[in-house]
């Protein structure tokens, strides 16, 4: 599936951080959106339909905040000792996109390097859809309205869907401010001591919490279709569709999120069937970074005294 992309990781289990390379070696028609309003990316002006360059090679999901950015520079260097990228006339120049969540507070204060970008992709291959505690996944949490005391893991979560010969991939690393839901109903985030779930956005509307800008869902839809550069922003943008659906509150001042797209330009499909379907593969993408990390830990917990307070702010 999807045989013109392949991906790959870098996980540092010890730091708690890690990288996800997205590759696409002969090119690919690509698209961005992003609403947060703390990003850390690269090159996403040039994903502009207006801008001159067409297709890109490669797409870095990273940790380590704006400091995680420096792993798409060994994504650039693998490539360009591959012979892929733009050709610029004297020499060819890997286009590489990326965009980093801030996970700098999970365990130590570390980053994936230009180094770890290159073994990410050095170990990228084909049909590579294993999401988990993995990659740019390894130190995400999610639901820290209170604080990352009371986090719970979040992770890289991915999607697969067929249909007639069109072949989509929705990969979503969840490291959100608010909580995940599914059907309405929370199933990751702050719980209180007896194992129920705070609601995060009960919380920020009792407005006592202050967060901070530490917080950020990022993404990347991958399809065989045959796309436009208007189209694949398009999908793009319909990808926050699905977040909205996934993450409550979602889109805050707090977050960062950004989903990219890439297309390999091989199949010819009706463009509204895809975004009919993008924003659930979206949502059950970001549900998926969650469901695969379900162990209880200390970052899942929250203790009493803040309980308390929560529940009198609510009861005013």
């Amino acid at each position: 599936m999807l045989q013109k992309f392949k991906i790959g990781h870098y996980t540092d289990e010890v730091n708690g951080t890690g990288a996800t390379a997205i590759i696409a070696e002969d090119g690919a028609v690509a698209g961005v959106s992003v609403r947060g309003s703390a990003p850390a990316t690269r090159e996403t002006d040039l994903l502009s339909p207006e801008k001159t360059v067409e297709r890109i090679n490669a797409v870095v999901l990273s940790g380590g905040s704006a400091f995680g950015l420096e792993a798409s520079c060994g994504v650039m260097d693998y490539l360009y000792k591959k012979g892929c990228g733009y050709d610029a006339g004297g020499y060819r120049v890997p286009i590489v996109c990326g965009a980093s969540v801030y996970d700098l507070e999970y365990k130590n204060f570390a980053f994936p390097d230009k180094a770890a970008g290159f073994k990410a992709a050095e170990d990228a291959k084909c049909d590579n859809f294993t999401g988990g505690n993995i990659g740019a996944g390894t130190g995400a949490t999610v639901g820290k309205m209170c604080g990352m005391m009371a986090a719970a893991k979040g992770g890289l979560g991915i999607v697969t869907f067929e249909l007639n010969g069109v072949e989509i991939a929705v990969l979503a690393v969840v490291n959100a401010l608010g909580d995940v839901v599914e059907d309405g109903k929370i199933i990751a985030g702050p719980k209180a001591e007896d194992g129920s779930f705070l609601d995060s956005s009960k919380i920020m509307t009792a407005g006592s919490v202050k967060a901070t800008n530490s917080n950020t869902t990022i993404g990347c839809v991958l399809t065989n279709a045959k796309l436009t550069k208007v189209e694949a922003n398009i999908l793009a943008d319909l990808a926050h569709d699905g977040l909205a659906k996934a993450v409550s509150p979602s889109h805050t001042r707090f977050d960062g999120d950004a989903f990219f797209c890439m297309a390999s330009d091989e199949k010819t499909v009706e463009f509204n069937i895809l975004t009919a379907i993008i924003p659930t593969l979206a949502e059950k993408a970001i549900q998926a970074a969650v469901k695969d990390n379900p162990a209880e830990n200390e970052q899942n917990k929250v203790n009493k005294i803040l309980f308390g307070v929560f529940q009198k702010m609510w009861k005013r």
